[in-house]
Parts: structure tokens; C-alpha cells; sequence
């Protein structure tokens, strides 16, 4: 008796230390108890090799601590061997003693490790035991290479969702569960349905509904279905008849803790506790809800999938990088693979192509090792499927839980075949000069029983002229300006300065203005009526777009002036055209008008850009052609004021310098930060006035003596803060004040400017003042919310300060100031602020879950989903978050 209570003594110890190892934390406890009674400990020192490539097998391991070398050679010499990934605690490798294979790899210790080993004849006994539990689990992190498959694989049914949940989601599912029997609880209860009793079940429409009433995170009964999605996936709610898919119609459900008989009911404690946590709860499910719910809808079979369900995934899809040149193939998705260790090895034959939906893999190449990285987003396997040949790398993961799309080698031939078919080229002297793909017309997805769709088709490449000649020949006469137009013409008229710029585009309009030379009288009169239309038309949207833009561009100006005789001319033998007349006149004069600004305004904004003390004159957008009064600094700290305009390059600013101080021999100009970092600019870099950060400063010096510039003392920012006024102040009206100076400065910001700075501004000759503006605001407000954090040094005045910050967030969000609110949160995620752990521990638990909600919504998965999913949900006008439609290229600007 003693010796057995001391083996159960012994078992409950590893046991509790083997809970804490990440390997072992899916285990069923039962597994996980014989694994304590058959396992044996053992610690290497760094550089031992465990086993070497081609052994036989004879032992299972898993790392407690430590780390240790995957080697892998393609010759028999181990001398050639070449890492391709690391084994860290918590994985676990050796697998391949179930059948006895060689290994496939070499293992050395990376450094001091702790390993849990079991012996061939357990192992194989635990494996025939628990295989249910373990499948899945123990691949190693190396891929296939322990398996020796020869396929890409695909879990089973029953592997779709964790045999084990984990206990956040088991938590969630506990909280849901309780406050249904506290709130609700006739939801849960026993129902007959064609002679059979359902025990202690819920129906799928009534969990809906209650989740929509419970929390303002949930919007649609789509989002709530896959939140109650992920505990269907991790076993916490399960159907009755076990069906992988929630559905929102009158179907059984029943919670984990409702399988026992003797379930028991909440106690008051435990009721007030699910209260408290119910939010962060419903916050949680709404962020890994999309999730779940597009691997439910990619689990169906392509038949089964409703028109909402394809809609979700195309919407999702978009925002994949993979994907995003596809235009109608997403119904052909349909399965998906999760939590797998391994996709294929090189030389096996390609049967699918792979897309990342989450996590990351390692591509290895034998004799190379680790040759890249590819993360969510990006794809694999199509070179083995397009020539035919064999996998040119193996695909390991790294991390555990990695998400992909699968799709098959027919479907993938099937997608090239629709793509070509789809594809209508036009030929001059055999080379390709237009380009165009056929797309559904109207919404993506064509609804169900509906006849044969209309299509469209939308531009892929070609010649700029040819592209103007198709958006001429297609365009719809029947709208007006002030109508929402084509998205594809608006698309052209924004981005023809890349490809086609005014200079070229302008004669091509005139080209495309006179009468035919051939034809009936009458077939002349029609062709040039219509013809002549679209391209007054086509002018009068690009005048309208440019506005005072085209100011700057003689070469446009000129355009315009002669367009409108020739229009006038034509009206006096085309009456039709006299309809168009006063609009393009009052466009003409419109865009002729000098500004009545006066430019003194522009200096003083630019001068570090402060405002004026004249605050009743509205902001104006700053121009190229508007000139600055800006200081630039010597290396002796002191400074010369130059005024130059603000589209200015280096090489001008440079002469300006020089003018100045009567010498610019071997003269550079230095952009350097408040912290010491410096930036030589390029002679054509422009508009650079504007680029300076928060505390930045331009310097002029010779280049022998860059080394010895440093910051000025008024760089390093203010010693003082100012909570003693700040805390006087509301924070709604901090809020909105914020607000309206923001949206005066975004207000400015010409959507052209988006352009210019994605494909560089000294391409175009052009500045992106506004722009530059708007973004440093950002950045001001954020060290703004870090310097007064740091420089209080009260731990009471502190955590005030972080409630205030968060309210003026809450404030800055109503007021649909997205710019400003990020602008908050990421100066409370600081690392200077962050690290402050005194001052948040303060913090009311009511501000953290706020402020925890808050920055949830800085999530960068999916394409900022989080992001998206807020901007979906307000009405224009917005202030949009700036910095990440810039790293969006662009993104939905004109939405906002």
C-alpha cells in the first residue's frame, strides 16, 4: 500500500509538470497518465546527437527544455547535413518506431535540454490505446519526412475539430452556458422531436437571437453563427448527432457540461463571475468567429454551399494575396487543413495547390535548408501542377496551428482553363495590345435559379491608348456627372498619371475628338455625336477629379483651352452638344481661377507646421507651387531661413543653401531625427519639407563632416508635462476639438496624393503635403499620449491619465475619428507605457476590458479584418486610420 502511494504520488507530480508542456496540453488526462507511469527523463548537453539520418528507431521524445537541430542531408555523408528547422519545448518528434522506418533526419541538442522518452513497445502500446487522441498530435514539426508519405494530406472527419478544447474556449463555452441558465434558462432543456427526447438541448436559431441581444460586438446573425461555430469546432457545444456545421435553424444542441446526467447548475457565485466576464467573452468568439465560420462553410462540399455562404468566402477571399487576381473561382475552394505538421516533402508527386489562411511554413530545399518564409496570405505548390513535375521543395511548418486552403489538381487545371477561356486579347503585329477578362456583371456571385448571368468585361492590361479607346467605346452615355459612375472609368481616371500622364493622355483625347473620315452623312453625324460625348464626358470627370490640380500642368491647361473651342465650334452644327457646353465652360473657368488665398498663409503653416493664430480662415490644401519659409540647420547648430516652393527637390533646396551662405561645394542635406538617426537625401528627392518626424530637422553640410552632425537641444522634446491643465479639461470636448482639426486636415488630403506617395512622388515631379501632414498629426498625438504618461511622475496623476486617454478614445471612435483613436491606443501599447506596470494594475477593471477591446481592433490578421469589419459598420463621413491605408496601397479611399 505504501509503495502504491508513492507511485500515485510520483504520477500526480509529472503529471502536473507534463500538463504545462505545450506537447501534451490537447491530451486527454487519461493519455496523459500512462504517459507519467511509462516515461523516462533524460538530459543532453549541447551538441549531443540524439540519432542520426537512417536509424531504426527506438525511442518517442518530447522537449521540457531546451532546443535541439533538425539535420537533413541528401547524401549518406552526415558531414553534409544541413539544418532545416529547430525543435523548441513543448514538441515532440521520433514517430516513426511505430513502423519501424529509418529516420529521416539527424537530431543534435542546440543547447542544454530536458526530454521525456518513451520506449518503442509503450509507445506502440499508448498509440493502439489513444489513437483517437494522439493522431495529429505527434507529427513532427519537420513534415513528413518521419512519415514517409508519399501524398499531400488531409486529415479525416474526425480530426476537424480538437479532441481536447482548449481551456479558453471551454471557459467561453462555461460562461455562455451559465448565463443562458441564469438569464434564460428555459433555452436549455429536454425536447421531443418525432418520438425521441433530446436531453438538456438548445436550438440553433434561439442561441442566435440570444447572442445578438447580449453583446453591441455582434451585428448579424452571420457573425453569431460562427462564433457559436468555434465551440462546435473545439467540442464545447456539439450537435446531437454530431454534425461539424452550426446552422441557424431549429436543430439540437447541447453544451459540453449538459452531456452528463448530473449536470450541475450555477451557483450565485459562479452567475455573478459569468456577468462579469460575459464581454470579454463575446469579444473573444467575435474575433476568431470568421474563422471558424469560413472553415465550416469550406468543409461543405461544393454542392451543399448556399449564395451566402459563397458571398462570405469571395468577401474573405479578397483580402488574400493569393487570390487576389481571381474573379470568379472561389466556389471551387473546398477543403481546408488544419492543424497539420507537415504539407509535402520535395520530389513527391504535386496533387494540390496551397493557400496560407494562418501561421507561416518554412520552404526547405535538401542541401540548402530553409531557402524562405511564406506567411498568411501567400501560396505553394503551383510549379509542380503547371509543369507536371515533382514537389522542388518540402513545406514545413512553423508553428502548431496553421490554417490552409487545399485546393486540387483538377480544380487548379479547372481555374486555368476558366481563366483563359474568360480572357479576350487584342493583337497588333502578334503582340497583345488590349487585355480583358470576362466578369459577372452586378453582384459576384449569381443568385440561385437565376438564367444565364449578364457579364462584363473589366480591363487587365494593354497599350494606353487602347485602354482609352475601350473606356471610350463602353461608356454609358445615359448617366450624369453627378451620378455614381463606373468604377473601372473612375479607376482610369485616377491612375492614368502612372502609366499615361497628361501629356500623353491629352493629345490622345484630341485624337479621339474629330469627325470620321468615312461613312454615309448620316453614319458620320451619329459616330461623331456619340464619339464626342464620351469624350466630354470622359473630360469633364477628369477635370472634376483634378480640380485646381491641373493648375500646375500648362501642358493640361492648354488641353482644356483648346478643347473647349472645338467643342464650342462643333456646337454650332451638332446642337446635341450644346447641353454639354455650360458644364465643361463653367469646369474650364473653375479650374483657370487663380487661388485668392493669399500664399503668406502656407508659410507660416509649413514652419514646422504650426497653424497661424488666424484661426477663422478655413485651412486650404497646400500646393507644390506654394512656397515655404523653412530653416536648415549648419553643423554649428546655427541656421539659414531659405523660401523656395514646397514641391522643391534637394538638389533646388541645396542651390537655395548655397545662395545663402555664398559656398555649396560638396554640399548634402541631412534629414535627422530627434533621436540622432540621419538620412542623406537623394539630389531628386522633392517635397521634403514635409517627410521631417515630430521633432525632425533639416541640416546642411559638407559630406566630409556628416558624421559630425548631432541633434539640437530643442530635439529632445519637452521636460515637463502638462497634466495639471489636461486634467481640467473634458474629454469629449478634447475629442471633439480633435475631430474637427483632423478632419480640416484630411479634408485637404487629394486622393492623388495616395498615388504619388505609392509609387513615389519624385516620379511625378509632385508633393504630397497634405498627405504628410495628415500622417505626422498621427504620430503627434501618439508620442503626444507617451510624453505625458512618462513625464508624470505621480502614480495617481498616471493611472488618471491612462482613464482619460481611453475615454478621449471611446469619444474619438463615436465620433467615427478612427485616425485619432488608433492614434491613442497605440501610444497606450507603447512599450514605454506599457511597461508601467504599477500604473496599470490601478487601472479600474472596467477602463481595462475598454481599453482591451479597444486594442484588439489593431489586429493585423486577415488583412486587418478587425479594422474592416468597424469601417463596414459606419456611414461617411469617416477619418479614416491613415497609416494602414497607406500600407494598404491606397485602399478604399474615395469610400470614405
Amino acid at each position: 500500500v505504501i509503495a502504491t502511494a508513492g507511485l500515485c504520488e510520483d504520477v500526480d507530480i509529472i503529471f502536473t509538470r507534463l500538463k504545462e508542456v505545450k506537447a501534451f496540453e490537447k491530451f486527454h488526462p487519461n493519455l496523459l497518465q500512462q504517459i507519467c507511469l511509462c516515461g523516462y527523463y533524460e538530459n543532453l548537453e549541447k551538441g549531443i546527437t540524439l540519432f542520426r539520418q537512417g536509424d531504426i528507431g527506438t525511442n518517442w521524445y518530447a522537449v521540457l527544455t531546451g532546443s535541439l537541430d533538425v539535420k537533413v542531408s541528401d547524401t549518406s555523408n552526415h558531414q553534409d547535413a544541413v539544418t532545416i528547422c529547430t525543435l523548441g519545448i513543448g514538441t515532440a518528434f521520433g514517430e516513426s518506431i511505430l513502423d519501424n522506418t529509418p529516420r529521416h533526419a539527424t537530431i543534435v541538442t542546440r543547447e542544454y535540454s530536458e526530454l521525456l522518452r518513451i520506449e518503442q513497445k509503450d509507445f506502440k502500446a499508448l498509440w493502439e490505446k489513444y489513437r483517437q487522441h494522439m493522431s495529429g498530435l505527434l507529427t513532427p514539426p519537420y513534415g513528413v519526412m518521419e512519415t514517409g508519405s508519399n501524398n499531400d494530406r488531409m486529415p479525416d472527419k474526425d480530426s476537424m475539430s480538437s479532441s481536447v478544447p482548449s481551456e479558453k474556449i471551454l471557459r467561453a463555452g462555461k460562461i455562455l452556458r451559465n448565463t443562458i441558465l441564469s438569464r434564460a434558462p428555459h433555452m436549455i432543456r429536454d425536447r421531443k422531436y418525432h418520438l425521441k427526447t433530446y436531453r438538456q438541448c438548445c436550438v440553433g436559431t434561439e442561441l442566435v437571437d440570444w447572442m445578438m441581444q447580449q453583446s453591441p460586438c455582434v451585428h448579424s446573425r452571420t457573425q453569431a453563427v460562427g462564433m457559436w461555430q468555434v465551440l462546435l469546432e473545439e467540442g464545447v457545444l456539439n450537435h446531437v448527432d454530431q454534425e461539424h456545421h452550426f446552422q441557424d435553424k431549429y436543430l439540437f444542441y447541447r453544451f459540453l457540461d449538459d452531456e452528463r446526467e448530473d449536470a450541475p447548475l450555477p451557483t450565485e457565485e459562479e452567475k455573478k463571475e459569468c456577468d462579469e466576464e460575459l464581454q470579454d467573452t463575446m469579444l473573444l468568439l467575435s474575433q476568431i468567429g470568421p474563422d471558424a465560420h469560413m472553415r465550416m462553410i469550406l468543409r461543405k462540399p461544393p454542392g451543399q454551399r448556399t449564395v451566402d455562404d459563397l458571398e462570405f468566402i469571395y468577401e474573405e477571399l479578397l483580402h488574400i494575396k493569393a487570390l487576389s487576381h481571381l474573379s470568379t473561382t472561389v466556389s471551387i475552394f473546398k477543403n481546408i487543413i488544419h492543424h497539420q505538421k507537415g504539407v509535402f516533402n520535395q520530389g513527391e508527386e504535386g496533387t494540390s495547390w496551397y493557400i496560407i489562411l494562418k501561421g507561416s511554413v518554412n520552404v526547405v530545399i535538401y542541401g540548402k535548408g530553409v531557402v524562405c518564409t511564406l506567411h498568411e496570405g501567400d501560396d505553394f505548390g503551383k510549379l509542380a501542377l503547371v509543369n507536371d513535375a515533382p514537389r522542388a521543395a518540402s513545406i514545413v511548418l512553423r508553428e502548431d496551428n496553421c490554417h490552409f486552403l487545399r485546393v486540387d489538381k483538377e480544380d487548379f487545371n479547372r481555374i486555368l482553363r476558366d481563366v483563359e477561356a474568360n480572357t479576350v486579347r487584342l493583337k497588333e503585329h502578334d503582340q497583345d495590345v488590349l487585355v480583358l477578362e470576362k466578369i459577372p456583371a452586378g453582384n459576384r456571385v449569381s443568385n440561385q435559379g437565376n438564367s444565364q448571368p449578364q457579364h462584363k468585361y473589366i480591363v487587365m492590361s494593354g497599350t494606353p491608348e487602347k485602354i482609352l479607346e475601350h473606356f471610350l467605346e463602353t461608356m454609358r452615355l445615359e448617366a450624369t456627372l453627378n451620378e455614381a459612375t463606373d468604377s473601372v472609368l473612375n479607376d482610369f481616371i485616377m491612375m492614368h498619371c502612372v502609366f499615361m500622364p497628361n501629356s500623353q493622355l491629352c493629345p490622345a483625347l484630341m485624337a479621339q475628338y474629330p469627325f470620321p473620315s468615312q461613312g454615309t452623312e448620316q453614319e458620320k453625324m451619329d459616330y461623331a455625336l456619340n464619339n464626342k460625348r464620351r469624350v466630354i464626358r470622359l473630360v469633364l470627370q477628369w477635370a472634376a477629379l483634378y480640380g485646381d490640380l491641373l493648375q500646375e500642368d500648362e501642358a493640361a491647361m492648354a488641353f482644356l483651352e483648346e478643347f473647349y473651342v472645338s467643342v464650342s465650334d462643333d456646337t454650332r452644327m451638332i446642337a446635341a452638344l450644346k447641353e454639354q457646353l455650360p458644364e465643361l465652360e463653367k469646369v474650364v473657368k473653375q479650374v483657370s481661377e487663380e487661388p485668392k488665398a493669399p500664399q503668406k498663409k502656407h508659410k507660416v503653416l509649413l514652419q514646422l507646421f504650426n497653424t497661424s493664430d488666424d484661426r477663422a480662415q478655413k485651412r486650404q490644401p497646400i500646393r507644390g507651387s506654394d512656397e515655404v519659409l523653412f530653416k536648415v540647420y549648419c553643423i554649428d547648430q546655427t541656421y539659414t531661413t531659405i523660401r523656395v516652393p514646397v514641391s522643391s527637390s534637394v538638389k533646388e533646396v541645396i542651390s537655395a543653401v548655397a545662395d545663402k551662405l555664398g559656398s555649396g561645394e560638396g554640399l548634402i542635406i541631412v534629414k535627422m531625427s530627434s533621436g540622432g538617426e540621419k538620412v542623406v537625401l537623394k539630389p531628386h528627392d522633392v517635397s521634403v519639407f514635409t517627410t521631417l518626424s515630430v521633432n525632425g530637422r533639416l541640416f546642411a553640410c559638407p559630406r566630409d563632416q556628416f558624421d559630425s552632425l548631432a541633434p539640437l537641444p530643442e530635439q529632445e522634446g519637452p521636460s515637463t508635462g502638462t497634466v495639471g491643465t489636461f486634467e481640467l479639461m473634458s474629454s469629449k470636448d478634447l475629442a471633439h476639438q480633435m475631430t474637427i482639426y483632423d478632419w480640416e486636415l484630411f479634408n485637404c488630403v487629394h486622393e492623388l496624393e495616395l498615388i504619388y506617395h505609392t509609387f513615389g512622388r519624385h516620379n511625378f515631379k509632385k508633393t504630397t503635403a497634405n498627405l504628410d501632414l495628415f500622417l505626422r498629426r498621427f504620430n503627434e498625438i501618439q508620442f503626444w499620449v507617451v510624453t505625458e504618461i512618462c513625464l508624470c511622475s505621480q502614480l495617481s496623476k498616471r493611472v488618471q491619465l491612462l482613464k482619460k486617454y481611453i475615454k478621449i478614445a471611446a469619444h474619438c471612435k463615436e465620433y467615427k475619428n478612427l485616425n485619432s483613436f488608433f492614434a491613442i491606443i497605440m501610444g497606450l501599447s507603447n512599450v514605454a507605457v506599457s511597461r508601467l506596470s504599477l500604473t496599470w494594475e490601478k487601472l479600474p477593471s472596467k477602463f481595462k476590458k475598454i481599453y482591451a477591446e479597444f486594442e484588439s481592433l489593431m489586429d493585423p490578421s486577415r488583412n486587418h479584418r478587425a479594422y474592416r469589419l468597424i469601417v463596414a459598420k459606419l456611414d461617411p463621413p469617416i477619418i479614416p486610420f491613415m497609416p494602414l491605408l497607406i500600407k494598404g496601397k491606397l485602399g478604399c479611399y474615395q469610400n470614405y
